[in-house]
C-alpha cells in the first residue's frame, strides 16, 4: 500500500494532536499545588506575574512545537522527494534569492517575536513589593533549614517524612507563613 506524503503528514499531525490532548486531560484533574503523573502544565498562579510568566511558557511551547513540526515535514519531504530512486538526477541549482530571504527574515521575526514579550516580562519581574516578612531557607544535603530573620533568632529544619504525602514531598516541619501578605524568600545552599 503507498502512501502519499499527504495522508502521512495529516496521520502524523493526528498523532501529534491526540497526545497534546491526553496529556492536557491527565494534569486537568491533578489536585491544585500538587503534583501529577504526566502533569506538563505549571502550577497555579497566585500573582499577575506568575500569570505572565505562565503565558510566556505556553507561547513557548506552542511556537516550539510548531517550528519542531515544520522542520520535521521538511525532512521527511526531502527524504522523500529527493533520494536518489525518485530524483536520479540531481539539481544544479546554487542560488535561490527566495529562499535564502526568507531562511534569513524568517528567523529574525521568530527572535523578535520571542524578545518582546520576554522584556517585557523581565521589567515586570523588576517590581519587587516591600515583603512583610522575610524567609530564609538553606538547602542542605538531605534537608530544609528555614530561618525567620524579621522575628528574632527563629529556626528550624525539615526533614523528609516517609509516612506524610505527597511521596518525597512530605515533611516533619513545614514551613509556615501569613495568607495574603507578600514573603521573600531567600534561598541558598550550605556548603
Amino acid at each position: 500500500m503507498k502512501m502519499s506524503i499527504g495522508r502521512l503528514g495529516r496521520q502524523l499531525l493526528g498523532l501529534a494532536v491526540a497526545g497534546v490532548a491526553s496529556v492536557a486531560a491527565g494534569s486537568a484533574f491533578a489536585e491544585m499545588g500538587q503534583p501529577a503523573p504526566w502533569e506538563h502544565t505549571l502550577q497555579e498562579a497566585a500573582t499577575p506575574v506568575m500569570e505572565n510568566i505562565i503565558w510566556f511558557h505556553n507561547f513557548l511551547l506552542v511556537l516550539i512545537t510548531v517550528i519542531t513540526l515544520f522542520v520535521l515535514a521538511l525532512l521527511v519531504i526531502v527524504v522523500v522527494k529527493f533520494n536518489a530512486r525518485a530524483n536520479p538526477v540531481p539539481s544544479k541549482t546554487t542560488h535561490n534569492t527566495l529562499i535564502e530571504v526568507a531562511w534569513t527574515l524568517i528567523p529574525v521575526l521568530i527572535l523578535v517575536g520571542i524578545a518582546v514579550p520576554s522584556f517585557r516580562l523581565l521589567f515586570l519581574e523588576l517590581d519587587v513589593p516591600k515583603p512583610d516578612l522575610t524567609v530564609k531557607v538553606t538547602g542542605k544535603q538531605w534537608y530544609w533549614s528555614y530561618a525567620y530573620p524579621d522575628n528574632g533568632k527563629f529556626e528550624f529544619d525539615s526533614l523528609l517524612d516517609k509516612d506524610k504525602q505527597p511521596r518525597l514531598l512530605g515533611v516533619d516541619n513545614e514551613m509556615v507563613v501569613p495568607v495574603n501578605k507578600v514573603v521573600r524568600i531567600q534561598t541558598t545552599g550550605a556548603t
